[in-house]
């Protein structure tokens, strides 16, 4: 069965590394992020005020995010189609992706720079000062859990129709395709959750998810692209020459 024109393997490898280096980096970094129960604001930020390497940690995780979604931006342009309605599915994903960037980098420079400014400020401040510090600091706070509340919905919508725009044209083997769908659920549903209960306990739990999902996906798409010739297509129907049979993204099928 054909599933389409697909886009030349070349061509997906580069969107596909990137985008698993990027995954990977994030979540390394992120491993290193000052722990402990995030809407427990008091406790929370004596933590980050004691953190040394606050700056550093959140640079990274802004470098990473950066490296993935490049992957994504690049994914569009190799999933690029010449049908106009095709072609628009794929481009809104893109500018979804540039959108998100934007938003993380803001987001990022709130919660790498001015919150750990404000906590630092706080738990260094006479006890006389001490309330109207902690009032600003949690200012905030909550300034980025509306900064991270859009910046997930972005990037979930990106990968929605990134997926659909593969989907539409079958360019990507379509469990990778349905995988990269669900991952964008989960980023919405982090969205959600951050803008209207915090760095949760079920925020956690989808922010797990998502990774998960996401470097299900990815993983697949690297295995996918790289065992296929440079010169060869995912998914496009080809002859088997021993078996006589036409074979779809490497699996032979009968007759």
């Amino acid at each position: 069965m054909t599933t389409g024109t697909l886009a030349p393997c070349a061509s997906l490898r580069g969107p596909a590394r990137l985008l698993l280096g990027g995954q990977l980096l994030h979540v390394a970094v992120t491993q290193f992020h000052a722990g402990g129960d995030a809407n427990d604001h008091h406790a929370i930020f004596e933590a980050y005020a004691r953190d040394r390497i606050w700056a550093a940690v959140h640079l990274g995780q802004f470098a990473a995010t950066a490296i993935l979604l490049a992957g994504l931006m690049s994914l569009s342009l190799a999933l690029d189609d010449r049908d106009a309605t095709k072609g628009r599915v794929g481009r809104l994903g893109a500018a979804s992706a540039v959108a998100a960037l934007a938003l993380y980098g803001v987001l990022q420079a709130v919660d790498g720079v001015a919150l750990k400014q404000a906590v630092s400020a706080w738990a260094s401040a006479p006890e006389a000062e001490k309330a109207a510090r902690f009032a600003v600091a949690e200012s905030v706070r909550w300034l980025e859990w509306g900064l991270r509340s859009y910046q997930d919905v972005a990037m979930g919508l990106s990968l929605l129709l990134l997926s659909l725009a593969a989907l539409r044209a079958g360019r990507l083997p379509q469990p990778v395709a349905g995988l990269m769908g669900l991952s964008g659920a989960s980023y919405l549903a982090q969205g959600w959750v951050a803008g209207t209960e915090g760095f949760s306990p079920a925020q956690s739990v989808a922010i797990v998810l998502g990774w998960v999902l996401s470097l299900s996906w990815m993983i697949w798409l690297v295995a996918a692209t790289w065992r296929l010739p440079a010169s060869g297509a995912l998914g496009a129907t080809q002859v088997d020459p021993v078996k006589g049979g036409r074979s779809e993204g490497g699996f032979a099928e009968a007759g």
